[in-house]
């Protein structure tokens, strides 16, 4: 029997593109999100959106009341660093109340697989220039200490309930899928890629550079960019890994290159072949000055590399969708 999936914030960046590999590869896929971030295009025709909010529990118990799941993804979190410094309160209601919700419904039903979207500020200040998951544990603000607290909730759970789970902490997520179908539409829009994007196409005036005096090459923060696609399949060979390891598991993903803002806009120019304005601003509360991930455990233990590790690559990937979005606050 095909396995059904429930996809929490799957009209996403990211969960869209889950749904999408999901759906190619076969499963039953059901889509949960309150769209107030998402975009209800980017789900294919052929899988259900159920429109609710994780703090809806009666929503929540109505959804599962009604589906048989095998396991659940959950990507419904709100993600913004800044937002979550001047607005903590949304964040520790959405991101750490939501998730306890979604996980008592899966409890009552009996459904015992988790794959949850956790994040690489969960680490803070890197104290070694790759980044394992036995890294300490500091985050810098509360989106990374909401998350860092569902990890936590997820090893307790596995032991006193026995849900299997599988948290991955994302460096950052860029690019498109190829197909140009699908792709990154917020609004606001925070992530650099997209906004460096978004200037080369005069659709924002300009870029805003938080802080060039941070102790890297060029001053600027230096990120990993891990591809979108390639999240997505870290998370089906998850499906694999839980059936054969109970218990929580947690791995790094990213590309264990690391990008500074500057190189990403000069990468961005020569894909583009357009000059990028930008302007130099303070820095910015809550940002660490290099991110660079140690993948290497989700590569023995998941089989998993990125198939798309170039940033000039995952940038054109970015740019295929960018210059004729379907969806979101610039289509046509």
């Amino acid at each position: 029997m095909t396995a059904r999936i429930l996809v929490c914030g799957g009209a996403g960046y990211i969960g869209s593109h889950m749904v999408r590999q999901l759906v190619e590869r076969g499963y039953d896929v059901v889509v949960f999100d309150n769209l107030s971030y998402g975009n209800a295009a980017a789900i294919p025709q052929s899988v259900p959106l159920i429109q609710g909010d994780l703090l809806d529990t009666d929503a929540l118990k109505a959804l599962f009341a009604q589906n048989a799941f095998d396991a659940v993804y959950h990507f419904a979190a709100l993600i913004s660093v800044g937002e979550s410094v001047s607005a903590p309160d949304i964040y520790y209601r959405n991101n750490v109340v939501g998730t306890l919700n979604l996980l008592d419904a899966m409890r009552t039903t009996g459904v015992e697989r988790f794959v949850f979207s956790s994040t690489a500020a969960t680490f803070g200040n890197p104290e070694t220039p790759l980044i394992a998951e036995d890294h300490p544990k500091n985050p810098l603000n509360p989106y990374g200490r909401t998350k860092l607290m569902i990890e936590q909730v997820l090893a307790d759970y596995g032991h006193a309930y026995g849900i299997r789970s599988v948290c991955f902490r994302y460096f950052n997520a860029a690019g498109a899928d190829p197909s140009g179908e699908i792709g990154e539409a917020h609004d606001p829009e925070t992530h650099l890629v997209p906004n460096v994007l978004l200037a080369a196409l005069g659709a924002r005036d300009g870029l805003d550079i938080f802080g060039e005096d941070y102790d890297t090459r060029d001053g600027t923060c230096i990120r990993d960019y891990v591809h979108v696609n390639d999240i997505a399949s870290a998370h089906l060979a998850a499906l694999e890994y839980m059936d054969a390891n109970p218990g929580a598991h947690v791995f790094n993903l990213g590309n264990g290159d690391g990008f500074s803002i500057m190189e990403v806009i000069a990468a961005a120019e020569k894909v583009t072949g357009r000059k990028i304005p930008y302007r130099v601003g303070p820095r910015r509360e809550g940002d660490a000055a290099i991110l660079v991930a140690d993948s290497s455990r989700a590569k023995a233990l998941l089989g998993w590399s990125p198939a798309t590790p170039d940033v000039e690559t995952i940038i054109e990937t970015a740019w295929n969708w960018h210059r004729a979005p379907k969806y979101g606050p610039f289509a046509k």
